[in-house]
């Protein structure tokens, strides 16, 4: 199939390394430890002088290679994005955001026992690093659903239970985001795609899955930057506004990246399914059904944003199981970057089939600001 709106951006294709087509991942999780449609009063824009403006520029005429094959993908990296991967305009945006003062200067965790640990004497609940996965709950981050509500969304796909997902969705009407692992798209190109035509919400989960709070600031721009590059080529030029950190793992100076220079608002969530344990045996369908009907039929308020995966069948069913618990009990299922500050889910677009802004370059970094706080 013919890629679907491939947008040339300002990176060419080119310049990236190449490598043949690589084999299927493994799950990423091995130890992983987590902690009404769209409103009309906010805004879903950056401002023309924001620098996210010019890092993912959409042209005329777009890359032909074949969407989905060998060739298409040696346009990105097929792993972790090494140092001579990362385009210079991604890092002069960083500097340009370090410069004015936007990014917190402190250093990165070191993971231990598949723990995040930061240097001795640091607070991670403190004001200066507020580590989202020891439960700080940074300004700007979404966190919890409005009453009665229950957002839905998923991880890590396209992977392996992403067709099993999309036809219970299609069958239900359902609308949900999903966080993408950039990388994922280039094995699962066929999934991405149904997931995009769908109309479903596409936002982003990196592109390998790291601890973000254990990269240095150019790793970290490489993981938010080739995430956002490999969706705006897949999906016409489109740029998400959304993100979720592996692990629930970040912090302010991960936080400050992902806003100042890609413009992306953090989503996390108030319950944890553990799905993501199912085939390893850390968890089992029972338990997941258990905590599921506890959480369905308590409280409405806060309302619900619960941790689910789409990385395998089993997770995929635990959300089928659930479903029909959330409509007997009168929850508002809605997709969960629906709750954000903003009023689309993508920067330059409306949604999935929506135009595509033409976006201003070179713009000075000073004069814009990606903050939630923009939105009225």
């Amino acid at each position: 199939m013919k890629a679907f709106g491939i947008a040339q951006t300002i990176l060419c294709a080119s310049t990236v390394a190449s490598a043949l087509f690589a084999p299927t991942p493994t799950t990423p999780h091995e130890g992983h430890e987590h902690v009404a449609r769209r409103r009309t009063d906010k805004r879903w824009y950056h401002d023309d002088d924001h620098p996210v403006r010019r890092l993912f520029v959409r042209q005329d005429g777009g890359n032909t290679a074949e969407y989905g094959t060998p060739e298409w993908a040696h346009a990105y990296p097929t792993g972790t994005p090494t140092p001579d991967q990362i385009p210079q305009d991604w890092l002069d945006a960083l500097k340009a955001a370090q410069d004015a003062g936007k990014i917190p200067d402190f250093p990165p965790t070191t993971v231990q026992n598949d723990n995040p640990v930061y240097p001795e004497g640091s607070d991670p609940n403190g004001p200066e690093i507020c580590s989202s996965y020891y439960k700080c709950r940074a300004d700007g981050t979404l966190w919890d659903a409005p009453e009665g509500k229950f957002g839905v969304g998923f991880d890590d796909g396209p992977y392996d239970g992403t067709t099993k997902l999309m036809d219970f969705l299609s069958e239900q009407q359902q609308a949900a985001t999903h966080f993408i692992i950039g990388l994922y798209i280039t094995y699962y190109p066929d999934e991405f795609k149904r997931i995009f035509d769908s109309g479903d919400d596409i936002a982003v989960h990196t592109y390998t899955h790291p601890h973000m709070s254990s990269l240095s600031n150019e790793d970290l721009v490489a993981q938010f930057g080739w995430t956002l590059q490999i969706i705006s080529d897949a999906t016409g030029g489109r740029i998400p506004r959304y993100w979720r950190p592996p692990y629930g793992d970040s912090d302010n100076r991960v936080f400050a990246i992902a806003k100042e220079v890609f413009g992306l608002e953090a989503i996390l969530w108030n319950q944890d399914t553990e799905d993501w344990s199912l085939t390893t045996g850390g968890t089992t369908m029972q338990a997941i059904n258990s905590s599921m009907h506890d959480w369905l039929t308590g409280p409405k308020s806060p309302g619900l944003i619960v941790l689910e995966h789409e990385l395998s069948l089993d997770s995929v069913q635990a959300f089928m199981d659930a479903y029909p618990v959330m409509k007997e009990n009168n929850w508002d299922l809605v997709s969960v970057v629906d709750f954000g500050s903003y009023d689309h889910v993508y920067q330059n677009s409306d949604d999935n089939t929506a135009d595509v802004t033409s976006t201003s370059i070179l713009a000075p970094y000073e004069t814009g600001s990606a903050s939630a706080s923009d939105a009225e």
